[in-house]
């Protein structure tokens, strides 16, 4: 295998990885003095919703690259297009708005193009 191939086969794994990393860092903002500790388990838990989820289609990514890559690219679009609805009606700024779809949506979009090229690759060995 060359190191090209081991660039596309390890890049989307490493970027998705760090994108769950971002995403869950946006949970922990429900600790709060004034909750139980139970109360601040299960609001992190409903937090980290979307970490699980996202982290369930890495592992499918991970095992069936194609399945995976195509997830992961539908929900990148699907994903860019709420955020940027969601942050023009907060921030009235298409600059920023597409700022925030960037930090939040791209790499997802781009783990998955990577997902599916390491497919294609991987088949043309």
């Amino acid at each position: 295998m060359s190191t090209a191939d081991k660039v596309i086969k390890w890049s989307p794994r490493v970027i998705c990885i760090l994108a769950i990393l971002f995403v869950s860092m946006f949970a922990f903002d429900v600790f709060s003095p004034t909750l139980t500790l139970w109360q601040q388990i299960l609001a992190l838990l409903m937090q980290l919703i979307p970490s699980f989820i996202l982290l369930g289609i890495l592992i499918v990514a991970w095992r069936w690259e194609k399945i995976g890559g195509i997830i992961l690219t539908i929900l990148g679009i699907i994903f860019s297009v709420g955020v940027f609805m969601i942050n023009y009606k907060r921030l009235h700024s298409i600059p920023k708005s597409l700022g925030i779809v960037a930090i939040i949506c791209l790499p997802f979009l781009i783990a998955g193009v990577l997902f599916i090229v390491s497919h294609k690759r991987k088949i043309k060995r």
